[in-house]
């Protein structure tokens, strides 16, 4: 029962996530016409979406994936590449976040060719995720790389790292 719940919390939380960095970037669009109390309301509810709402849900995406790698011990090669595209996803998270430091100080504006490049990067990110996790491909990995990544395999590489715990 308990990866079934982890599963769930998992794809919640990533589902969040991706609407959230995909909402983004038009939240700051709107920067542009916006003076006074309305770019103040602006910056709050930006700054609140993306601190309580989209910040959470990544940790829980990232922390409830760190779960289930030890629940269902996953160690094949898509499982790799899914890591290195979540890792660009919590890239884009890290820079929608400093974006939100400077775009609200005085004359500063969202270029419309910007919120483009970053919603497409994005969505092409998240699309490979699903591609990757959905399909699961069999990529061939050479077989050194395959022994090296094995599990165990740093403890047989180096038999001192681990002589201390026995």
């Amino acid at each position: 029962m308990i990866p079934i719940l982890l599963k769930l919390l998992h794809v919640l939380a990533i589902g969040l996530w991706a609407a959230g960095l995909l909402t983004l970037p038009f939240l700051y669009a709107q920067r542009r016409q916006l003076e006074g109390k309305a770019l103040y309301r602006l910056h709050n509810f930006t700054r609140f979406f993306y601190v309580k709402l989209v910040s959470p849900a990544a940790f829980a995406a990232v922390v409830s994936g760190i779960f289930l790698i030890f629940v269902e011990a996953t160690f094949v090669p898509w499982f790799s590449v899914k890591l290195l595209l979540v890792g660009m996803m919590v890239m884009i998270h890290v820079m929608s976040g400093l974006v939100i430091l400077r775009l609200f100080e005085p004359g500063q504006t969202y270029p419309a060719n910007r919120r483009i490049i970053m919603t497409l990067l994005t969505a092409i990110v998240i699309g490979a995720i699903l591609a990757t996790v959905l399909g699961k491909p069999e990529w061939l990995v050479a077989g050194w790389l395959t022994t090296f990544f094995a599990p165990g395999a740093l403890g047989e590489m180096f038999p001192f790292l681990t002589a201390w715990l026995r």
